[in-house]
Parts: C-alpha cells; structure tokens; sequence
C-alpha cells in the first residue's frame, strides 16, 4: 500500500512539473493595406467561425498546439496593425529585443488596389527595416552579435549558396508578402497581371521572402495560408511546391525564385537609358509606378469613436468614461455661460 502512495506521488509530481513546463512561443505579425484581409487570415488560421471586424489600432490573439505527447503547449502569438500606413508607429510594441528572433513578418497587400500597392509595400518595408535596425541598436551591449546571428538565419533561409547571392539582401526576420483579393485580380487584363507578379516576385526574392497569394473566396488559397501561417508559428513543414504563372496564383517560397527567371523589369530599351536608377530596387519601382500611377494615402479621418465599438464593451472602464463625458459637458457649458456674462458686462460699461 505505502508502495503504491509512494508511485502515484512520484507520478503526480512529474505531471505537475510537465504541467508547469512552458511550450515554445513564436509570432507572426500582419500589416499592411487597409481592408485587405488580415483579420480573416487570422480568422481562418484559428478556425473561427465569425466575420471580420475593422481593426482599429493594433490587436493581438493566440493559438495553442500541443507538441507531440508533452501536456505543454507550443502558444502562437499572432498581432495585426490596422489603419494600412499610418500607424506604423505601433510596430515597436510586437517586434522588439525579446520578440525579434522568433518573429515572422506578413505584409499584406490589395491586390485590386493597385493604385496603392507600391506605396504601401515600400513603407511597411521601410518601416519594418528601421524597426529592426533600432532593436539592433538596442541590442548591441547585451548581445554584440545579434546582428550576424540575424543574418546567418536569413542566408539560412534563402540558401547560402544562392545563385542571386550578390543582388539579394535577405530580410532579417522571416518575411511573408501576401497578396489578397486573388478573386478580383485574376479578373484584371493578363499583362497587368503580368507586370505585378513579376514586380512582387522581385521584391520578394530580393529581400528573402516568402510570396504567397490568397483569397477567402477560394478554399485551396485558405488552406494553403493556414498551412503558411502554421509553419512559423509552430514549426510545421513548410510546402516546397512553387506557382509562378502570372495566370495562376503565386506561391513561391523564400529562396526558390531566380533574376533569370523573374525576368527584367517592364521598361523599354528607349525609356531605360533615361530612367535615373541606382539599383535594380528603384528601377523595378520606377517601372511599376510607371504602369501604375500611386497615390499617397492620407492619414484617415476617424469618423467613428472606438470607444463606442461594442467588440470594446467593458462596463467599468464606459461608466467611468461617460462619468467623464458629462463632466466635461458641465465645463464647457460653464465656460460658455461665464464667456456670455463677461461680453454683456462688457456691453453694460460702454
């Protein structure tokens, strides 16, 4: 009898120990155009039968997987920036010193959108490399070479032996360039179709990055995304299959496209020489935007007040609010009464 006591409290305690253990956690973070359908991306990883809301600023969630036969979870982190460009500001609270290494990036695009599709593309880049840069910084007393362990990973990723090595300058964190609204863009003309794939294609294989199409409209897309997002959260395999017929939807994986294959950008050898480019980035921008006039987006107005949002309801923090709100109406009603006594005062002395 006491044998058996003795058993079951050994077992209960490594139980208790495994229960106690924490499984690996990773990120992913999307950003990109407004309205092109990160949070149903979210929603379809994390099988989520609900429809989309508008995200507001920057919103975070989670997913667990068990990890063969431990009681502990592998948790994935997973954030989304709202409001395309013009917030950007928040990506220092997702991608910092403690997050950087096990954090995948996903900028997704509009496809339908095409008057802001550069635009967008290159200031979530631009935006997402000074990020890094500054955690960088950030990092350099406490761990000197953080910069070349990010940079072995990333060659690791795209292949040290890849024959593009001198035109690529791989991102330092996994980065993931989604295009969505497949469904409208293969409705568009074959040789605008042409020009963007090949455009994303470059941009993608220069930096390092995975390109991949998608559309809530097309279940194959759905999956093949959730299989995506599965692979850096939580490590499974990611497909090696390859899709680069501009008539089909893109998939290509980090480091298996080619220059050679990509092609040259859309430019005539008339119009080349007069294209003031230095490096094949800007020549490939200057073609695109050539195609495609952009539009800058302009910071947008916020008509409606968040804070009114029911998915925000919370009953003490409202009450206390609408305590604030009618304080604040007693003032202003004050202040203007007394701005009116004072003007008739000021009429009675004449």
């Amino acid at each position: 009898m006491e044998g058996n006591l003795w058993d079951l409290a050994i077992h209960q305690e490594k139980v208790a120990k495994e229960e106690s253990k924490s499984g690996e956690d990773s990120a992913v973070f999307l950003l990109g155009s407004k309205n092109a359908g990160k949070t149903s991306i979210i929603l379809r990883f994390l099988d989520r039968d609900e429809a989309p809301k508008p995200t507001v600023a920057l919103e975070y969630t989670f997913g667990r997987r068990a990890k063969g036969h431990n009681v502990a979870k592998d948790v994935g982190h997973v954030w989304e920036l709202g409001g395309a460009t013009w917030l950007t500001k928040l990506i220092d609270i997702p991608l910092n010193p403690e997050t950087i290494r096990h954090t995948a990036l996903f900028i997704v695009l509009d496809l339908s959108q095409l008057q802001e599709l550069w635009f967008t593309l290159e200031s979530m880049l631009q935006a997402a490399k000074s990020r890094v840069e500054n955690i960088i910084a950030e990092m350099k007393s406490s761990d000197p070479d953080i910069r070349q362990k990010l940079q072995k990973a990333a060659w690791e990723r795209v292949g040290d032996e890849n024959p593009d090595k001198n035109m690529m300058d791989p991102f330092l964190v996994p980065l993931v360039i989604v295009g969505s609204k497949y469904d409208l863009f293969q409705d568009f003309d074959s040789e605008k179709r042409k020009v963007i794939c090949k455009t994303l294609r470059f941009v993608a294989h220069i930096h390092g990055a995975t390109l991949q199409f998608f559309s809530t409209k097309q279940e194959q897309l759905v999956g093949r995304m959730r299989a995506l997002v599965s692979h850096y959260l939580f490590g499974t395999t990611q497909s090696k299959s390859m899709q680069t017929e501009h008539s089909k939807p893109l998939l290509v994986p980090a480091g298996l496209d080619s220059i050679q294959q990509i092609g040259s950008p859309p430019i005539s050898d008339n119009d080349l020489g007069r294209v003031q480019a230095k490096t094949p980035f800007e020549l490939w921008k200057v073609a695109f935007t050539g195609y495609f006039p952009q539009e800058k987006l302009s910071d947008p107005a916020i008509t409606d007040d968040p804070a009114k949002d029911p998915q925000y309801k919370e009953h003490t923090i409202d009450a206390l609010r609408a305590q604030k709100d009618e304080e604040l109406e007693r003032y202003r009603r004050l202040a203007e009464r007394r701005a009116k006594e004072a003007e008739n005062n000021q009429y009675a002395a004449y």
